[in-house]
């Protein structure tokens, strides 16, 4: 595996501040802030925060900087749609490309996650795990990109949702299934259960957002 470089290290950092909503939205974005908290320099930090705008995670406001973008409920239906699309495509590629030792790695995964997974945000940490390895078998840099920021979109509706999701064990359950089919080289099943793992969590946060606003409203 190729070193990861200062860019892609802070790129990385910053996103899971903002994933995990240490950077709340509408927070302003300070580069000499970020180079002291993280200890990397001027160049990669702003390098990181103009690829962060490109995917969205930021906004850039004339003479002001940067500040988190916000992510509306109306987004749920467009972001379900987009990845409903390709994380069973790209998970058919897996089974079709896959190999022995990347399904190892992710029966390593699961079987880690029955053992230490406590709570929820150990839980879809492990399933951020099995989806990247989904995603390298596939063999497909520019699928895998515009998945992984799909899915950091998802993790952070999560996140601002987190106090209504009480459980994702069924997440990892699924995962499971789909090693299975993966392991089988049944690459039609391995399409149908990855497209329900998908509407599966897309249905939890939905029901999470109708708790909360009704919550909200009473």
């Amino acid at each position: 595996m190729a070193k990861e470089s200062l860019s892609e290290q802070a790129y990385r950092l910053i996103r899971g501040m903002i994933v995990r909503l240490e950077l709340t939205p509408g927070a302003v974005v300070r580069e000499d802030e970020l180079q002291d908290q993280l200890e990397i320099g001027r160049t990669p930090i702003r390098e990181a925060l103009q690829r962060l705008a490109r995917d969205q995670f930021l906004i850039v406001i004339p003479r002001r900087g940067m500040i988190v973008s916000n992510i509306e409920i109306a987004e749920l239906s467009t972001l379900y749609e987009t990845r409903a699309i390709l994380e069973p495509y790209v998970a058919r590629l897996a089974c079709d490309r896959g190999t022995a030792d990347h399904w190892k790695q992710m029966r390593k995964v699961l079987d880690e996650a029955k053992k230490r997974a406590k709570t929820a945000q150990d839980q879809i940490q492990y399933d951020a795990q099995c989806h990247e390895i989904v995603w390298d078998a596939a063999g497909n840099r520019f699928l895998t990109d515009t998945l992984d920021v799909l899915y950091a979109q998802s993790d952070r509706l999560w996140h601002i949702y987190l106090s209504d999701v009480a459980d994702m064990g069924h997440a990892l359950e699924e995962h499971d299934e789909i090693l299975a089919a993966l392991e089988s080289g049944d690459n039609e099943l391995v399409y149908k259960l990855s497209a329900a793992h998908v509407r599966s969590f897309d249905a939890q946060v939905r029901d999470a957002v109708r708790k909360r606003l009704e919550f909200i409203s009473s």
